[in-house]
């Protein structure tokens, strides 16, 4: 009865809610599935199965011995009384109730299995709650169920499923109290992408291609700058290399000659090096400028592609609301027909 009611219901906010022109928002959680997935309740599970095989093999002694008893009877009990054969058998009756006591309380439907089991999933199940609190709460879901409980569904879309966020949420939740300010707000930020990414991945994939060939653009820009460095550097060693030869081949000279024309070779150095410097000057500044044209062009291509691609989005968004709208004028002229045939 609750399955139908529930079904109705989504049913009847449908048809109020598109009446409107909006659609119901619904997500699902599959609660097995958070549960397997939560470290905090593999690590209990693990201590839980370890006592349950502890308790079964306690219980696969008793069951050994009071067996032995039996075969012990069964051989002996030729040679035993009426007295001590009745004796022996009032023993094994009251072994095997000792010990299917013993079994229900350790494994019975109030047993401690069950107990311990409920215990665990409590606290994993509320954090669960809140967290489904929140994301519903946040992202506008007016609908969110659980796939592991007894409403079945015959039909879920994978893009619906929100367990795998409830397992983020979880996961934050825990890094939230280890973490200081500056990581908080970081973390937070992260949390609005990821939620973002959730609610619409090409809006996330187009930021994210965005960002790609930004850092293509600032790489080929740094790249330019480098190799104009370098070339200025290889221009300014030549440079260098130059003057320590012309300086090597003057201190060669003889001295008397280095004298009578120390005159003109300085006045040849000085005339060389500052050819060589203008030189070097002109060719750095024309590398620069061609590696500012060519960025400057490049800049301006992306530019102009972008709001292309921007005009292209905003017209194939323009043909889907249109689309839309004629669906929605459709369906409605439909529903007043089918209305007015009832009617007729």
């Amino acid at each position: 009865m609750k399955k139908y009611f529930l079904t109705a219901l989504i049913a009847l906010a449908s048809l109020g809610v598109n009446a409107q022109g909006k659609g119901v928002k619904v997500g699902y959680v599959d609660m097995e599935y958070i549960l397997e997935k939560a470290p905090e309740y593999a690590e209990a599970k693990n201590l839980l199965e370890q006592k349950a095989q502890t308790w079964k093999q306690e219980i696969e002694v008793k069951k050994t011995e009071i067996n032995k008893l039996k075969e012990n009877l069964n051989t002996e009990k030729v040679l035993l009384t009426k007295e001590l054969i009745e004796e022996r058998e009032e023993e094994i009756a009251f072994l095997e109730k000792e010990m299917l006591d013993y079994q229900q309380k350790r494994f019975g439907p109030n047993g401690d299995l069950m107990i311990q089991k409920a215990t665990l999933v409590k606290p994993i199940q509320d954090q669960v709650f809140n967290a489904v609190q929140d994301i519903g709460e946040r992202m506008k879901y007016d609908f969110i169920f659980d796939k592991a409980s007894d409403m079945t569904m015959l039909f879920a879309n994978q893009r619906f499923d929100l367990s795998d966020r409830i397992l983020r949420e979880l996961t934050r939740a825990q890094k939230k109290e280890q973490l200081t300010k500056k990581q908080l707000k970081e973390q937070e930020k992260q949390d609005a992408l990821d939620d973002m990414a959730a609610e619409n991945p090409d809006q996330i994939e187009r930021q994210r291609k965005l960002e790609e060939k930004k850092a293509a653009r600032e790489k080929i820009i740094e790249d330019r700058k480098k190799a104009i460095e370098e070339k200025k550097k290889a221009i300014e060693d030549r440079r260098q290399q130059l003057l320590e030869e012309r300086e090597a081949k003057k201190k060669g000279v003889d001295a008397k000659k280095e004298e009578n024309t120390t005159d003109d070779t300085t006045a040849d150095s000085k005339k060389e090096n500052t050819v060589d410097d203008k030189k070097a000057e002109v060719e750095a500044k024309k590398a620069e400028a061609e590696a500012k044209k060519k960025a400057t062009a490049e800049e301006r291509q992306r530019i102009l592609d972008e709001r292309k691609k921007v005009l292209e989005e905003k017209r194939k968004k323009i043909l889907e609301d249109r689309e839309k709208a004629k669906k929605e004028r459709e369906e409605a002229q439909k529903k007043k027909t089918e209305e007015n045939k009832k009617e007729d």
